[in-house]
């Protein structure tokens, strides 16, 4: 039996509710499902967006935090870090889930199966893990701003950076021993499947999903306390104040993390309440499930654009980026005749100022003699 005749398994943290196909149909490779073709171009074109946005947005950012000083803050290494891992599933997983749409069926086989799953999961985890990251240290740098530059100096937030991975992957590893990932036709996917475990399933949203949006919450009810006791002035000497680019960038996060929690949100969900109960497995409508997942995907290529919106020097320096690509391009042109006509006109214009100069300073030389 070769590999592709194996049943995929996959690892991540996506959820989704237990498959209505019958046991031993589940997740075999290229079992086609059939769709409406509206929804199969609507699919296909919500994903072909979401890469083309997540892969230029991302780079974006990580080059706009390395070139530009007031970017290239402590807090930042986070929203690197959450770019890379958007960036993952635009590189792989993605792709090859529009391969399964437009070929209405798994065709990559066994072992991408498993690497395109590992990769979703460890995406959309090390996404939350790095949310949370962010919320703890706009906590820390908002409410207590005087242990700020210790907890955070540049060492120590690598240290959190690399701690951030090092759980991402520890949260992903049990997968491969429970072979919980297998290919699900109605969202073209190879992605987690509730049915093998309903305790498990049950943890995995509680600590990857529940656990950190309870601590991102904490964190930002407490700044948005503090924000509106000194907007009210109830404790004017009591806190220092908050600069406006501070509120701006806190701002900007909070929107993150709003973004993140509405798009995973119904999809975590619908797989608790069928741990919780898996009779509704067949009783969610597939519209909503598959929504639910390409809603999940579509995350992974909006932050980006939430920085260049909300952040004037994430803004201006995507700006910068753009031209200098643009003026490399137009340099690397081949000159046209009207160019040439052009730099030719401007030589001579500048030949005669110069001469022009030149006789000027001779004629106030001989009168001054």
């Amino acid at each position: 039996m070769s590999l592709e005749d194996h049943e995929p398994t996959m690892v991540g943290g996506t959820l989704g509710p237990g498959n209505s196909t019958p046991a031993g149909e589940e997740g075999a490779p290229g079992q086609q499902h059939q769709s409406f073709p509206w929804v199969v171009t609507l699919l296909a074109g919500v994903l072909i967006t979401t890469i083309v946005v997540d892969v230029i947005g991302n780079l974006l950012v990580i080059v706009s935090v390395f070139r530009n000083r007031k970017l290239r803050k402590a807090g930042n290494a986070f929203v690197v870090s959450l770019a890379l891992a958007d960036l993952v599933v635009a590189i792989y997983p993605y792709p090859l889930v529009l391969t399964a749409i437009f070929h209405d069926g798994w065709i990559a086989g066994y072992i991408h199966c498993q690497i395109s799953g590992f990769l979703m999961g460890l995406s959309v985890i090390g996404s939350i893990f790095n949310i949370t990251g962010i919320a703890i240290n706009r906590y820390c740098y908002i409410c207590h701003s005087l242990k700020y530059d210790k907890l955070f100096s540049n060492s120590n937030t690598m240290c959190y950076v690399v701690l951030v991975w090092a759980l991402t992957i520890l949260a992903i590893v049990p997968n491969w021993f429970v072979e919980s990932l297998q290919y699900d036709p109605r969202v073209y996917s190879c992605t987690f499947a509730q049915s093998v475990s309903s305790l498990y399933t049950i943890t995995v949203v509680v600590v990857h999903f529940i656990l950190p949006i309870g601590i991102v919450t904490y964190c930002y009810l407490r700044i948005w306390i503090l924000v509106i006791q000194v907007r009210r002035r109830v404790k004017p000497d009591s806190r220092p104040k908050i600069k406006p680019h501070d509120l701006r960038n806190f701002l900007t996060m909070f929107v993150v993390f709003v973004l993140f929690a509405v798009c995973w949100a119904p999809l975590n969900l619908i797989g608790l309440a069928v741990a919780l109960d898996s009779r509704l497995s067949r009783a969610i409508p597939e519209w909503l499930f598959t929504a639910s997942y390409f809603m999940a995907y579509f995350n992974s290529c909006l932050n980006a654009v939430v920085y260049g919106v909300l952040n004037h020097n994430f803004r201006k320096e995507y700006k910068r980026i753009v031209l200098i690509i643009f003026n490399l391009r137009s340099e690397r042109a081949p000159r046209t005749p009207d160019n040439n006509r052009n730099v030719k006109n401007k030589t001579e214009t500048c030949y005669h100022i110069v001469l022009e100069n030149q006789l000027t300073k001779c004629y106030e030389t001989i009168n001054c003699n």
